[in-house]
């Protein structure tokens, strides 16, 4: 059977927003009309295909956006697409408006919904975008970089003043069901323990116990990394203020990481997973997730993508366990 031609595509944000993902929309526009083909941005993601939320993007439209935190197409979370006729309202606009092919940028929530479309003949590509690099099929998730420095460019700021005021700084950093941002912020910025939802702790020894040696040392400060999926933050800093005794603050940094101007990294990523989208619906892929591996970016089936889990990387976690004394 012969291939049908790619003529219109349609492109989504759906879930939480991460930088980099105008970066996505550009390059699929650009890659789109280089190949001839039609773009519809889709706006407020699976919400948006559902009402018919859509606008027409040609390659100037997206002139200098790539720059720009969020996405331009806004994003949502929609209920609807967990009922058969909610799906069947998106499978249908996409076949009123001649929608050959459709790009889902977003994270395990959004594949589930691209999964679903493909089953009911909408072929589609979904990219990983979340700060909190957890998609368990790509070692890189868009947004994760910008998102580790915002956090960063927060603590060092921070740990000015618990210097100053030589107090101990509990700063809480998203990650409600993975570690990695809180494991890569807190090595970055040396911290003295950071908590996180994949592993297990020994509260006395690896935290208030390596405050104490830290004093005895020298240090005069200390900063504590707490993933929110770890659990309380203020429960922490109050054990820790028990314990210790020391001047303990509680920062939650929230969605302050999710905004500000995408890193290079996540640009280029960006760049090359929303290219790599669209030549996959030209070659007739459907059901596919873009993922980077060993430095590649490649696709793979959604429903093994949505099965695969990722660790910690342990190497980095050993790593910061050893140098933080």
């Amino acid at each position: 059977m012969e291939q049908k031609p790619i003529r219109r595509i349609g492109v989504l944000t759906s879930g939480g927003d991460a930088p980099g993902m105008n970066a996505v929309i550009r390059a699929v526009v650009r890659t789109a009309a280089a190949h001839g083909i039609s773009v519809l941005g889709i706006r407020r993601g699976y919400s948006g295909l559902i009402n018919g939320d859509i606008i027409e993007l040609a390659a100037r439209s997206v002139d200098g956006i790539s720059r720009k935190g969020g996405t331009m197409l806004y994003t949502a979370r929609c209920k609807e697409m967990l009922t058969e006729e909610g799906l069947q309202k998106a499978a249908d606009t996409c076949k009123y408006l001649g929608i050959d092919g459709l790009i889902c940028v977003g994270g395990d929530g959004t594949f589930r919904g691209a999964l679903a479309l493909s089953r009911l003949g909408v072929p589609c590509i979904g990219i990983p975008g979340t700060i909190d690099n957890d998609i368990g099929c790509s070692e890189y998730t868009i947004g994760f970089d910008t998102a580790c420095n915002t956090a960063l460019d927060c603590i060092d700021k921070l740990r000015d003043t618990m210097q100053s005021h030589e107090r101990c700084s509990v700063v809480e950093v998203m990650g409600r069901h993975a570690g990695h941002l809180a494991l890569n912020v807190g090595c970055a910025c040396g911290a003295t323990a950071i908590l996180l939802p994949e592993r297990e702790i020994d509260f006395e020894t690896d935290v208030i116990e390596k405050m104490r040696m830290g004093r005895i040392k020298g240090r005069n400060h200390h900063i504590i990394i707490v993933a929110e999926g770890y659990g309380s933050a203020q429960v922490v800093a109050d054990r820790i203020h028990d314990a210790t005794g020391i001047d303990t603050r509680l920062t939650i940094l929230g969605h302050i990481q999710r905004g500000g101007s995408p890193t290079s990294q996540d640009r280029v990523m960006g760049t090359r997973m929303g290219y790599a989208a669209v030549i996959a619906l030209e070659e007739g892929k459907s059901k596919r997730v873009v993922a980077l591996r060993s430095g590649s970016v490649i696709d793979i089936d959604i429903e093994e993508a949505l099965s695969q889990t990722k660790d910690l990387n342990q190497c980095l976690f050993e790593a910061q366990t050893t140098v933080a004394i």
